[in-house]
């Protein structure tokens, strides 16, 4: 009981930001330019924009989490540091104020800002921190998959209820709706985070201090394994942009079905619970390497299931339910690689560098997810897409192109990525060796 008590408290911490997470990367650009009111190509660029700075604070973020010795370990403490501000910036990001077409512009630019350097101060420390609650790998997968299924919840929540919830509480105006929805979510997000603080306990430490090194010889301590994984979150996370972004024009636009879009939330993200309930069993018999690929064809199986069944339910529901597995499978072993790559630097650069792997993890992730929001906000806006219109013939195949098409070429990416990934076959020797090493640590 005590060990789920720590993993369904780890957990539920990356639940908490997929509240607001999720929010971002499925609703944010229809409400910047539904209800808002600025261009669809003024928010993909201000998100590219923003996303970069972002990407930048998470790297100081992580050189800060390494740099961190405190009774409540090095990544835990900011879990109680970030969880008001999170909060707070979330309502002020739904605040939509009198300022005139610039004065909006500006302000959505400093909110957002505020609102990714808050959700960087909780998620660096949530990506770093389990190579330090257990040095048993199956308790690693485990803690992962329990992260995973929670995110998802996160997200399914998300998705499900957010348009009900603005519809109840707007009353009829969707700004009202969304200010107070996202208030609902940022207080609930902050509790969150008390919970896994009060949760978690770090009890291995790293096998060398990073204290009072350089930055340049943190930089070294950056493996080609660890490069693999950046490029695979920035690959992963574009996909994961596109598509929850986009499934909401494809299906308000292309296939006429607004009023699925509840149930679209559900069979596309509940659909992977069981991939990451059965991953931690089946990285015991297959390699990390393996289940990536066949995640990968899964998810562009069900993408071809919905492009050649658009003019049927079945196809339509069965696609969704097989892209949810895929995506999700991605999702989960691309964080299961984590706490190998941050012990491989251990291993082979004798470098604790957790918090720099997390911090690039979030810039590429971040700066990933930035670039996909411009070209997605520019790819519309050169197809002819209107907000709230009927859209031409050419607007409708460049909605599809993105929905349909652009997913098969990241995941075309991320399959080239996963050839160079080699980490499951020296498993067993990191940790004999990073657990010897620790018997004769005085850190």
């Amino acid at each position: 009981m005590k060990k789920w008590g720590k993993r369904i408290g780890y957990g539920i911490g990356d639940l908490g930001c997929n509240l607001v997470f999720s929010t971002m990367a499925s609703y944010l650009m229809v409400f910047y330019t539904d209800v808002f009111g600025i261009s669809a190509a003024a928010a993909g660029t201000m998100m590219l924009v923003t996303k970069f700075i972002d990407a930048f604070t998470d790297t100081g973020m992580g050189l800060i989490v390494d740099r961190t010795n405190t009774r409540w370990g090095q990544g835990r403490p900011y879990f109680i540091v970030g969880a008001v501000p999170f909060a707070v910036f979330t309502v002020l990001t739904f605040i939509i104020p009198d300022f005139g077409s610039t004065g909006k512009l500006i302000w959505a630019y400093v909110t957002y800002c505020l609102l990714c350097t808050a959700y960087t101060v909780v998620n660096i420390p949530l990506n770093t921190i389990v190579p330090r609650l257990t040095s048993d790998v199956h308790e690693r997968d485990i803690l992962v998959s329990t992260r995973m299924i929670c995110a998802m919840a996160g997200t399914a929540i998300v998705m499900t209820i957010t348009s009900p919830l603005v519809k109840y509480f707007g009353q009829g105006s969707e700004a009202r709706g969304y200010l107070i929805t996202m208030s609902m979510y940022g207080v609930l997000a902050m509790l969150i985070f008390f919970i896994t603080f009060a949760s978690t306990k770090e009890v291995v430490p790293p096998t060398i201090n990073q204290k009072h090194s350089s930055l340049r010889e943190d930089f070294k301590g950056l493996t080609g394994q660890a490069w693999i994984l950046f490029l695979l979150n920035l690959f992963y996370f574009s996909l994961y942009v596109v598509r929850s972004t986009t499934v909401i024009y494809y299906f308000k636009y292309n296939l006429g079905r607004e009023d699925w879009l509840s149930l679209v939330g559900i069979l596309g993200i509940l659909s992977g619970l069981p991939m990451l309930l059965l991953l931690p069993a089946l990285e015991k018999h297959f390699s990390k390497r393996n289940l990536m690929f066949f995640s990968v064809a899964l998810y562009v199986a069900g993408d071809l299931v919905i492009f050649a069944g658009k003019n049927s339910a079945a196809c339509l529901l069965l696609g969704l339910v097989i892209t949810g597995l895929g995506i999700y499978g991605i999702f989960g072993i691309t964080f299961s690689m984590q706490p190998d790559v941050i012990d491989y630097s251990e291993y082979r650069k004798n470098a604790s560098v957790s918090g720099l792997i997390a911090a690039f993890q979030g810039f590429f992730v971040k700066g990933g997810m930035g670039l996909t929001s411009f070209i997605i906000g520019a790819f519309l806006k050169s197809g002819g897409y209107i907000a709230n219109t009927v859209q031409t013939a050419k607007a409708l195949s460049y909605i599809e192109i993105c929905f349909i098409w652009i997913p098969i070429i990241l995941c075309a990416a991320i399959t080239v990525l996963t050839w160079f990934y080699k980490l499951d076959n020296i498993r067993k020797e990191m940790t004999d060796a990073l657990e010897a090493r620790r018997s004769t640590s005085d850190f």
